[in-house]
């Protein structure tokens, strides 16, 4: 038999009809696919990052817009059901027919939870929700507010928002705290995600957020740990900047004022004149891929304290014998931010923020007398500061259309602190160090956060994360322990879930686990929960209630604080405790429009409660024979306290005739404060009295704590015609004080040693046992786009008033304030 080999001319021609065949199937394949592409924008034009795009056939089909608001989708051919969501923004749907090998283009624009195109922003909290599906009390601060009252600092703007006091520079939510310089604050500062309270003292550095750059502010009210962090006992101040637009925006602020004489005979201790001055400005843009923005502040302010006078009859005072010029404060601050939008990866950015600032102050503990001496400070009781303080912070977020989101963040922030001024220094030839105890400390801050939506468990959202901290000290000043080198590390685990069901419930519910180290000796262990649900009951009507817990360990200076300069002294407490609460509060919203008139009328009734509260009490600590001062301050933890209230506000916007233009905020907070524990000895004095609530305070009777204001009104109104011309007044008040520190009227009283001052409070407490009515008053007129000039008066009737024992605050400020802008987005 032969063997017959292939034809191999047929055998390459069959190869050559398959190998046709089957690309021809590919191709085919292939062109069964079309192309939607596109950008997501806001109403305004903004491009936004991070929309979800999602073909509803196939839900596992979608794409993210990236840093350009770019998205891009293959999907099959055919009729096709396209749905884009951003947090914080109304879904859209569009419905559109896919043709085979085509790629179609459409641009998604989304409007904001809002009543109106021309009502109120609303996407807030760290879930970008609108104002409805928030399950905790929240207010809101714009940036209008802000620059309008031509804020230097932060917190004269905050000191505006209902419910929220910030008293010596501590803010103070709901009566959560009373006044202690600063030190310790009960409610988180937040910029950007990150925190803005001092790594030794815990004090807000209020000078260094750029004010001239703020997006919006969330105030948070009820303790807030689980997401802002352990500081957020009784609430969470979080500030968002802003982000450059698509084309370059430039703002330049230049602003000049004085101080006007006080209202109280004889109490003008200047005789030059009382000047305000500075500048601001920003500039932000897009380099390609590259977001900058560069910011800054210049600030000079004469002061209105001034430096202390000594009585004949006493010993001399060469510890604070400053001069008239070393009272004045000056500060200069340069920021940036930068971010890269990687063009490799789509969905990957990082950046490096940054900020530095210079500035000299004073803080004054005591005020000289209750008569002429108002505006002067007592002999000792006042400190100048030199304050160099910088951070950078680096970071890398990466979106994706599958994994959810990541950011990846850290700080280093220093700060180095000269507690004198340095002509006295050199005048009295001391070392800064050893006499007047100089302090300087570095925090270093890490966080990694995950957030995602789960498209297959409908309209479920999560955030999780671990946090670090870690802060060096050195300060002769907090040597109380033993050592004058302090370190703590703080170590935090988080998650929160929040669930919408049938868009009319939001369910939210979270935990966070605390750990903390102080000097390799003390540990602490805490876990803390927090739920809470939003529902909707009718258009605009939301009825909400939430449970929530804070803990806050004592910082450095709380614990080891140890100095004493004149007549007064600050004592440590090393065994000082951790304090803790709870927070619960039933509230209802309720959307508005009559008319013109748009807002949100918001009525929340709350029950808070604090364990181990931590109090800044003055009394007779020191030891005269160890050569101690006898008087002044501690921290100690006084026991129980319960804070019930009822928080009211009423935010918007009104349309009045076809070019005016009313904005409004408005509230009214009501407290009860009380000790739970009013008979508990807490602390034992040098002489052996024993310290309780009952045995502390001037007036007992009603248990209500030390130093708060049980009524607090808030107001801002501004009317705008045309665009050009605005006036606004702001409106602030505050009842009086029901109880404070016994111990002041014995210090009153005192004759031991003949260094010993008089400082009559008592006489003025007595005599002004009212509430305070604090009027502010702005004007402006916009030539055109570019420029605006401004007058702006702050306590514009020149009332002298005080809301805390031995200080007084500002007297009447008239401002002139000039903005060029040039912003090219239109």
């Amino acid at each position: 038999m032969l063997c017959r080999l292939p034809d191999q001319k047929g055998s390459f021609f069959l190869f050559m009809r398959t190998a046709i065949f089957f690309i021809l199937c590919i191709g085919n394949l292939f062109a069964q696919e079309g192309m939607l592409q596109g950008r997501v924008l806001d109403s305004s034009g903004e491009i936004i990052v991070g929309a979800s795009v999602i073909y509803k056939n196939d839900i596992t089909v979608g794409a993210i817009s990236d840093f350009d608001g770019n998205y891009r989708l293959k999907l099959p051919a055919g009729d096709a059901r396209i749905v884009c969501r951003a947090t914080g923004m109304i879904t859209d749907t569009l419905e559109i027919k896919i043709i085979a090998g085509i790629a179609l283009t459409h641009d998604f624009v989304l409007k904001p939870y809002v009543l109106d195109v021309e009502g109120v922003e609303v996407k807030v909290g760290k879930f970008d929700k609108s104002l409805g599906d928030q399950t905790v009390s929240m207010e809101i601060l714009h940036p209008e507010l802000i620059e309008n009252k031509n804020t230097r600092s932060i917190e004269t703007a905050l000191d505006q928002t209902p419910g929220l006091n910030i008293l010596d520079g501590e803010p103070q939510i709901r009566g959560g705290s009373g006044f202690t310089f600063g030190v310790g604050s009960k409610v988180a500062v937040i910029v950007d995600d990150m925190p803005m309270l001092s790594g030794d003292a815990g004090r807000p550095e209020w000078g260094f957020v750029p004010v001239e750059n703020i997006h919006q502010v969330e105030v948070i009210k009820g303790a807030s740990s689980v997401l802002s962090g352990a500081s957020a006992l009784s609430g969470a101040i979080h500030i968002r900047t802003a982000s450059p637009k698509l084309k370059p925006v430039t703002k330049i602020n230049v602003y000049s004022g004085f101080y006007s004489a006080p209202s109280i005979d004889s109490s003008k201790w200047w005789n030059d004149f009382p000047l305000i001055s500075g500048v601001k400005f920003l500039h932000t843009r897009k380099v390609g891929n590259l977001d900058v923005v560069l910011g800054g502040n210049v600030n000079y302010d004469h002061g209105y304290i001034g430096p202390p006078r000594t009585d004949k009859f006493v010993f001399p005072d060469t510890l604070s014998a400053y001069s008239n010029k070393q009272m004045a404060s000056k500060r200069a601050r340069f920021n940036f931010n930068l971010k890269y939008r990687s063009k490799k990866l789509s969905g990957l950015s990082y950046g490096l923020n940054g900020n530095v600032m210079y500035s000299q102050s004073n803080l004054a503990f005591a005020w000289l007398n209750d008569s002429s001496g108002l505006y002067q400070s007592y002999p000792g009781a006042v400190f100048l500061q030199d304050q160099f303080i910088f951070n950078a912070d680096p970071y890398v977020n990466l979106f994706t259309a599958t994994d959810g989101k990541h950011y990846l963040r850290g700080r280093i922030l220093h700060s180095d602190n000269t507690n004198f001024s340095r002509s006295a220094l050199d005048t009295l030839n001391l070392d800064p160090k050893k006499e007047f105890q100089s302090s300087r400390f570095t925090t270093y801050f890490g966080d990694y956060m995950f957030q995602k939506s789960y498209s297959t468990i409908k309209d479920l959202d999560f955030i999780g994360g671990f946090t670090g901290v870690y802060t060096n000290s050195y300060a002769t000043l907090f040597a109380g322990g033993g050592d004058p080198t302090n370190h703590l590390m703080n170590l935090s685990a988080y998650a929160q879930l929040e669930k919408k069901v049938k868009d009319i419930l939001n369910l939210s519910v979270g935990g966070r686990l605390e750990y903390y180290q102080l000097n390799d000796t003390l540990t602490q262990v805490k876990p803390i929960f927090r739920a809470g649900g939003s529902l909707k009951i009718y258009q605009e009507t939301y009825l909400r209630g939430s449970y929530g817990q804070g803990y806050r360990f004592p910082t450095i200076t709380e614990r080891y604080i140890k100095t004493g300069i004149g007549n007064f002294g600050v004592f440590p407490n090393p065994k000082l405790q951790p304090e803790s609460s709870w927070n619960a509060e039933v509230g209802i919203k309720q959307g508005i429009k009559i008319g013109g008139v748009l807002g949100y009328l918001d009525i929340a009734g709350f029950w808070q409660e604090y364990q181990n509260t931590i109090e800044y009490l003055f009394g007779f600590w020191g030891d005269p024979a160890a050569g101690e001062t006898p008087f002044g301050f501690k921290f100690v933890n006084t026991g129980n306290s319960r804070v019930v209230g009822l928080d009211i506000s009423f935010s918007g916007k009104a349309q009045i005739g076809k070019k005016g233009l009313m904005t409004y905020m408005t509230g009214y907070n009501y407290i009860v404060p009380t000790t739970l524990n009013p008979d508990l000895v807490y602390a034992i004095d040098q002489i052996g009295r024993e310290y309780s609530y009952n045995s502390t305070s001037l007036d007992s009777s009603s248990r209500i704590l030390k130093y708060r204001f049980l009524h607090n009104v808030k107001g801002d109104v501004e009317y705008t015609w045309n665009k050009k011309f605005s006036i606004g007044m702001s409106v602030k008040y505050f009842s009086k004080i029901v109880n404070m520190d016994g111990v002041i009227q014995e210090f009153e009283n005192s004759t031991i040693g003949p260094y010993i001052q008089n400082i009559r409070y008592m006489d003025y407490f007595l005599k002004h046992r009212f509430g305070n009515w604090i009027f502010d008053a702005r004007m402006s007129y916009s030539l055109n786009d570019k420029h605006k000039v401004a007058l702006i008066g702050s306590n514009i009737f020149n009332r002298s008033y005080s809301l805390r024992p031995l200080k007084i605050e500002p007297p009447r400020s008239i401002m002139i304030q000039y903005t060029y802008k040039l912003d090219k987005n239109g």
